[in-house]
């Protein structure tokens, strides 16, 4: 997921965003964890993806307090 798209969304859908993603990245830790992935670069992505969201969550908050 890009930048810009987070960017037009608003907080409640990042946050929502947000919660599947650490959703996704709990699932794949456990199969890291019982050697169930295949692709262990999934799990950068998604580590990647959740950086992107809480950026853009906390400049939309940082904006709304102004």
């Amino acid at each position: 997921m890009k930048a810009i798209e987070l960017r037009d969304k608003e907080i409640h859908d990042l946050n929502t965003e947000l919660h599947s993603l650490l959703r996704a990245y709990f699932v794949l830790r456990m199969q890291l964890a019982t050697q169930q992935l295949t692709n262990n670069a999934k799990i950068k992505l998604i580590k990647k993806d959740i950086a992107r969201v809480k950026t853009v969550i906390t400049q939309k908050m940082k904006n709304h307090d102004n």
